[in-house]
């Protein structure tokens, strides 16, 4: 099992700090790094990939420190956010000249085109290529050595539909597979899609760990919100007002439903279903509002 520790770890540029006494822990499987635009997510997996070192604190792969230690780059892919490849190359040439700089040759730039489905345009010019074409060339070059940690800053960026779901069951297979895949994004369906733990960045700051329903449950400031449709929803409704663990109740007429704030979510998911079957009343929907990782995420980001 590969893992990468982040200890209490800063990053700043002159006067400007870009992570701020960050400590996670990414182990196997599949983790989305979420933020907004300028969170710091970049400067992170730049210091997990050893291109930047910490202000402060420690970045280690299996308690191994990665800046300038080149034993532990063997096990390392990393796919930048930035372009920063040769157009004049075609696109074997360049991830077989990546695989050179592993030792390694021509069939195992082989197999990581073939693995991100690019060859068919192997032998075309990068300047020929579209932005989701340079994505999987780039991918290919960070698969060549077969790392046991994957690194992916906006993989998805520019690729069609198409693309992304090939992407996107890749890295489900890697992670199926023990490796160690992070990926950084600030759109929150791919990482709903995706990842079976997120990391939210905020400001540099690390905002939260989890899985994003467990991390929306830990909220107890904030009322939880249910979409209930019921065989009387007028009755259910006077029965759970009176209880304290609800907060309000809204009869949603286009919906044909209730929409209920609970304030005490352990008490809620008990009292909902005694109450209903104290009054006779038949539960056809119990949907909870607010648990997408887009609910958590705008939660978080105000906070």
């Amino acid at each position: 099992m590969t893992t990468i520790e982040i200890d209490h770890t800063s990053r700043w540029f002159g006067n400007v700090v870009a992570v701020n006494d960050v400590s996670m822990t990414v182990g196997p499987g599949v983790t989305g790094l979420l933020g907004p635009n300028g969170a710091g997510k970049s400067t992170l997996i730049n210091m997990m990939g050893g291109f930047l070192a910490p202000s402060t604190g420690k970045v280690t792969l299996d308690g191994q420190q990665i800046w300038r230690n080149e034993s532990v780059y063997k096990k390392i892919g990393i796919v930048p956010e930035r372009e920063g490849m040769y157009d004049f190359l075609t696109g074997k040439e360049f991830v077989v000249a990546n695989a050179e700089l592993q030792g390694l040759g021509g069939a195992e730039a082989q197999r990581a085109l073939a693995t991100v489905q690019m060859e068919y345009a192997q032998d075309r010019k990068i300047a020929t290529y579209s932005k989701g074409m340079r994505q999987r060339v780039k991918m290919a070059s960070a698969l060549v050595h077969e790392p046991s940690v994957l690194l992916l800053d906006e993989p998805f960026n520019g690729m069609d539909p198409r693309q992304r779901m090939q992407l996107m069951e890749l890295l489900r297979r890697m992670g199926a597979e023990g490796r160690t895949v992070l990926f950084s994004s600030h759109i929150l369906e791919e990482v709903e899609q995706l990842a079976s733990h997120i990391e939210v960045i905020v400001a540099g700051r690390h905002a939260a760990s989890g899985d994003f329903r467990k991390i929306r449950r830990l909220m107890k400031d904030r009322p939880h919100r249910y979409l209930v449709r019921s065989s009387d929803d007028r009755a259910l409704a006077a029965a759970l007002i009176a209880d304290p663990s609800t907060a309000g109740i809204e009869v949603d007429l286009t919906e044909k439903a209730l929409r209920i704030q609970a304030v005490d979510f352990g008490r809620f998911t008990e009292l909902l279903p005694r109450v209903a079957r104290e009054q006779g009343i038949r539960l056809l929907t119990v949907s909870p509002s607010d648990e997408s990782l887009e609910s958590v995420f705008s939660y978080l980001v105000a906070a």
